[in-house]
């Protein structure tokens, strides 16, 4: 989607929501779980309900894996799989081009999944002196999902930019759909990269998160990831970077040591997914690395940065999981004094290698074991607020809260609220807050007293927040 947002940006229309009437919609769907296609099938559906004489224009993972039901769901929707999105672009092209006397069409984009609070938002509305408002939101997760693909090259969370560095995955873990209908990796050119990071500078934000499929495996010629960061830190401004995920095997010490020389602006957080603290599970999910060198790895992190925020995703009731590989998983967690767990259970997607495994999980025991793991994911979010009690942090502010302190992330991840003297809004500024409490509310958010503020170059409108969607459901 990356090319019709710019297309779109270029005519200076704006966007209206998805419950907005509109003269066109774009769905761009996701395929990671059935449930994924699901909602997929229900958001096209939904939008011809909304728009009854609109142009529906379908897009995404699911028209790769599933076109014939798309089409069935809505037989005027026009389908452009991911291989097709020039055909996508050249049509709207013909459609917002118009005469200057004639309204643009109004363009709704329709995401096929509910919105949760605090994750990454869709891209802001932006006046428009042509005609009617244009809605555009990125590929979507859902919660179920292992894996999301970011289909947007940048993307906003109130004061962050989520810049896409690469798509494509070959890993083939068995679980996993996602090299079927976004084809193996392919990388985004670093000059690319860089006029991106730019561009979300002049807008305003303050951190740039680096986003992919697969972001570790990064290449542009003799450039690696490692490179690309480094590029980055040389040749930009930018003041915080975070990866949205990487994989256990691409955080290599040439990695953690442009963290390490970054003078804090590469941020000490890290989301690794683990999937399993099991081996033979991890052998069966196709994985490459066992639990002793996902240990190995976390504590050559933490010796690297010490009190650096290592994040999870575990998979529960993968088939063949019994009792007892879900009992060493949940101590395995325990062990690792994680920063935060992300929870999945497991979801059979046709066309992948586990849906046909034997010791398929009963729903009830991965409710269960589920529930289990979420218990441990707060208790690691609690323990880790607790742990930085008395430090000192910078915190990007994003929001206000309504007992009238704000609300951000500070350089790991963790969730702080600040009071500002005189009731300043604090948006998009950076604050170094000195944590002095747990919320009373929220046992896994800081509560500290503003010491410093450094004030935006550039204040975000009031309109770039848009509107809650979907993140980075999860790493692989």
């Amino acid at each position: 989607m990356d090319g019709v947002e710019r297309q779109l940006r270029a005519l200076g229309v704006e966007m209206v929501d998805c419950h907005e009437p509109a003269d066109l919609v774009v769905v761009n769907t996701c395929c990671v779980t059935a449930i994924a296609d699901r909602k997929s099938r229900q958001a096209v559906r939904r939008a011809r309900r909304a728009n009854p004489d609109a142009r529906i224009l379908v897009t995404g993972c699911s028209v790769v894996i599933e076109p014939e039901i798309l089409a069935a769901a809505d037989p005027a929707a026009r389908l452009y799989d991911n291989q097709s999105k020039d055909r996508l672009l050249v049509e709207l092209a013909a459609l917002v081009e118009l005469p200057r006397d004639q309204p643009l069409p109004t363009l709704s984009g329709v995401k096929p999944a509910r919105a949760r609070a605090n994750d990454r938002a869709a891209e802001p509305a932006v006046e428009s002196s042509r005609g009617g408002p244009i809605q555009m939101d990125g590929d979507e997760g859902d919660d179920g999902s292992i894996e999301d693909g970011f289909e947007t090259r940048t993307g906003v969370d109130r004061t962050r930019a989520f810049v896409k560095i690469q798509d494509g995955c070959s890993f083939h873990c068995t679980y996993c759909i996602i090299p079927r209908a976004r084809g193996p990796e392919r990388s985004l050119a670093a000059d690319d990269v860089l006029a991106d990071v730019r561009r979300a500078l002049a807008a305003g934000h303050r951190e740039v998160v680096l986003t992919g499929i697969n972001a570790g495996t990064y290449a542009d010629g003799g450039i690696a990831l490692p490179g690309l960061v480094r590029r980055i830190l040389a040749e930009t401004p930018v003041e915080r970077i975070r990866l949205s995920s990487i994989e256990p095997q691409h955080v290599t010490d040439e990695l953690l040591a442009v963290w390490v020389d970054s003078a804090g602006r590469c941020l000490p957080h890290f989301h690794i997914p683990l999937q399993s603290g099991d081996d033979t599970i991890l052998r069966r999910m196709g994985r490459r690395y066992d639990a002793e060198s996902y240990a190995d790895l976390v504590a050559r992190v933490r010796r690297a940065m010490p009190g650096a925020a290592v994040h999870a995703d575990v998979i529960v009731g993968f088939p063949g999981e019994d009792d007892a590989a879900w009992a060493r998983t949940r101590e395995f967690l325990r062990s690792l004094t994680l920063a935060g767990i992300h929870v999945f259970r497991y979801s059979a997607r046709p066309g992948t290698a586990a849906e046909r495994m034997v010791g398929q999980v009963d729903s009830q025991t991965k409710k269960r074991r589920a529930a289990e793991a979420l218990a441990l994911a707060a208790d690691a979010r609690v323990s880790f607020a607790e742990r930085q009690i008395g430090e000192e942090m910078r915190v990007l502010f994003e929001a206000p809260l309504p007992d009238g302190r704000w609300l951000g992330h500070a350089e790991s991840h963790v969730l702080v609220a600040a009071a500002a003297p005189g009731g300043d809004p604090l948006r998009n500024a950076i604050g170094l807050v000195r944590a002095e409490s747990i919320g009373p509310n929220a046992p896994d958010r800081l509560l500290g007293r503003l010491l410093a503020v450094d004030w935006p170059p550039i204040s975000l409108p009031p309109g770039r927040i848009a509107h809650e969607s979907l993140a980075e459901a999860a790493g692989k």
